[in-house]
């Protein structure tokens, strides 16, 4: 497509219902105050949108920000354009000017890169992936151009790590907001980080959330294959925090296929692996969040998958114990309670549930989240 003139033919009608509608949460009526001193009103901004979707006015700031925020999508995405590309090096000079930029990168740096990233993930876990996308964008490119342009293992290596653990976190918004491409490439970014990084622990991470794309397409025996892999891979190099994440990810996919003994033999191991030191956080991987009451709320989802009455205790206890910043995690959990009530013919709570759940998965955009949701309430 030539300049910004249609959008995506996937992305219209949910313009019109989510950029047009009044926004239920206040945040999202600050997200606009931040990005646009002044937008057209309601009534107009209906004809814009009818327009833009049709081909009759091309979009322009600060619209194209408000849209990426609103959506959780680049511009590449929405309009089939190149958003974001590293700049040619002409010439040796600015080739020079580069290498000695990136050779510049001391630890405090890259310390400096890694709190930057733990900062998107805190947002993300509250509030949501989709109007982080033009900051994640934008973070990514960073690592990415000190990485492209390092020299020496010893300052390659860390930076590299860094690229990893972030490429990770930009994949698992993505697949949240429905951009299911942008996931899996920011997933093998992460992977062939993770290796030059010589961190295996973190190549089996992102081993573990790409097999949830395949999952989301429909093939969680490939899923389980992935994982599988992973931590086979990893072998004794893995800590037992990731161990116990990745075991009980192959139990949900297990559940997914309807290998109902396979999925609880993987929870029984998960369970083992959990360490018994009270931290929410491996000290060496510090994307992973995994106690026990988070494997609980886990082992819940996989219980609730195969149909087993029991899923609807363990979800409930996960439920009073749950950290109230994890929205968009409380919004799955109340899903999976809601599949379980439906399973014993709890109809009442179930829709219960769904409820307090859509409320959630809205709050924070997540589209993986809703289409779940929607697809429980068909059966409610």
């Amino acid at each position: 497509m030539k300049g910004r003139e249609h959008v995506r033919a996937d992305t219209q009608g949910t313009i019109s219902a989510r950029l047009v509608s009044e926004p239920a949460d206040p945040r999202d009526r600050a997200l606009r105050t931040r990005q646009a001193t002044s937008i057209a009103g309601t009534a107009s901004l209906r004809v814009y949108v009818s327009e833009w979707e049709n081909g009759k006015r091309s979009i322009a700031p600060p619209y194209t920000a408000i849209l990426r925020a609103v959506l959780g999508m680049t511009d590449e995405e929405l309009f089939g354009g190149k958003e974001v590309s590293i700049p040619t090096v002409d010439g040796y000079r600015e080739l020079v000017e580069r290498i000695d930029s990136a050779h510049s990168v001391s630890s405090s740096v890259v310390d400096t890169l890694n709190q930057q990233t733990e900062l998107l993930r805190t947002v993300d876990r509250q509030m949501g992936a989709s109007q982080l996308v033009d900051q994640m964008t934008a973070h990514i490119n960073t690592l990415t151009e000190a990485l492209t342009f390092a020299v020496l293992p010893s300052v390659r290596q860390p930076i590299a790590e860094a690229l990893a653990g972030a490429s990770t976190l930009a994949a698992w918004q993505a697949l949240d907001v429905g951009a299911t491409d942008r996931a899996w490439r920011h997933y093998e970014q992460a992977k062939s980080a993770a290796r030059e990084a010589e961190r295996l622990a973190y190549l089996a991470h992102a081993m573990g959330e790409q097999a949830y794309v395949l999952s989301e397409a429909g093939k969680p025996e490939l899923s389980v294959e992935l994982v599988t892999e992973a931590l086979r891979i990893a072998g004794t190099e893995i800590p037992p925090r990731v161990a116990s994440w990745l075991l009980a990810a192959k139990a949900e996919f297990h559940a997914l296929s309807g290998e109902e003994s396979a999925c609880r033999s993987a929870l029984e191991s998960a369970e083992l692996h959990i360490p018994d030191d009270g931290l929410l956080r491996d000290p060496d991987m510090l994307s992973i969040f995994l106690t026990e009451e988070h494997l609980k709320r886990w082992k819940g989802h996989s219980l609730a998958l195969i149909g087993d009455e029991g899923a609807v205790s363990e979800l409930y206890e996960a439920l009073e114990a749950m950290d109230s910043t994890f929205a968009r995690a409380e919004a799955g959990l109340r899903a999976d309670l809601a599949q379980a009530h439906m399973r014993r013919g709890e109809h009442g709570d179930a829709t219960d549930q769904l409820r307090k759940a859509r409320l959630l998965a809205n709050r924070t955009g997540s589209v993986r989240q809703r289409k779940r949701i929607e697809r429980l309430t068909g059966q409610a």
